[in-house]
């Protein structure tokens, strides 16, 4: 009989073992593909990404100091819930994706590395992890050296994003800066970021990295839209007192109200759809 209560009493065990075991491991999905618990993206750039809610600007009230203004990380997570990550499933292999928006106003690619910002995404990069990067609105402002950074230093900077972020297993996606909301003629959306579109594109070809030109697919979407609609509704042009945080009101064709974020965010998540058709099933 003691015996018999060993016998049974081992198999449990080894069944519990075995139990614990299958569910913390779960590098095998039940399709095959290889999964690790989560994804993070990480959003790397300047203030038409960033998120103005949350610890973005320490002891300030969003709603009170900020809105509506939206960068379009901020409301890119709606995007990637579990019932859409399924457009996607061949570039994140996932159950499910965490976007960790690290953009910061008035960065340009150096700025961004010199402040550390670069350096404590990472340190904290995980093989499979997504690293999305949009810079060019402030290395081209020739008229700030705080932030200016030349065609070849942002080439340099972005290469240096991609190469560290492949050395950690993880993946690069670079995007053309979005468009400005200038200039328009004869009812269409031109391109203003010149040479520092052109370069985003160069480095993706010559390093075989996956590419969304953000700033074609939101000038197409602008010029559809027209310019008083999207004046309007997607930037930043404020009547007076209509927000608690711009009293004045506010004339910005750079930045966007939530409306012109969430449209944009929609605009990388086609890119990333793109992308995704291109892998292999």
């Amino acid at each position: 009989m003691q015996k018999t209560i060993f016998n049974y009493t081992t198999l449990i065990l080894c069944f519990l073992l075995l139990t614990a075991c299958r569910e913390s491991d779960k590098t095998e999905a039940s399709n095959g593909k290889t999964k690790t618990a989560i994804t993070t993206i990480y959003l790397i750039g300047d203030s038409t990404m960033a998120d103005y809610t949350g610890d973005y600007e320490k002891g300030k009230d969003y709603m009170k100091t900020r809105y509506p203004l939206t960068g379009w990380g901020q409301v890119f997570q709606p995007f990637l819930t579990s019932d859409s990550l399924y457009l996607v499933n061949n570039l994140i292999k996932t159950d499910s994706a965490l976007v960790d928006d690290r953009a910061k106003g008035g960065r340009s690619t150096r700025t961004f590395f010199q402040e550390g910002r670069w350096r404590s995404v990472n340190e904290n990069l995980k093989k499979n992890d997504i690293v999305m990067m949009q810079f060019g609105h402030n290395d081209a402002a020739l008229t700030k050296p705080e932030r200016y950074v030349n065609i070849e230093g942002y080439k340099e900077f972005l290469r240096l994003f991609i190469n560290q972020t492949r050395q950690k297993g993880a993946i690069p996606i670079i995007l053309t800066p979005v468009a400005r909301n200038y200039p328009w003629k004869d009812g269409n959306l031109e391109n203003v970021h010149g040479e520092y579109d052109q370069a985003v594109k160069e480095i993706a070809k010559d390093m075989e990295v996956y590419l969304i030109d953000l700033n074609l697919k939101s000038r197409m979407l602008f010029s559809n839209k027209g310019k008083d609609f999207v004046s309007q509704n997607y930037f930043m042009n404020l009547p007076k007192s209509k927000y608690e945080a711009y009293p004045n009101g506010s004339d910005d064709n750079t930045h966007f109200q939530t409306k012109g974020g969430i449209e944009v965010a929609r605009l990388v998540f086609e890119g990333l759809k793109e992308i995704n058709l291109t892998l292999k099933q």
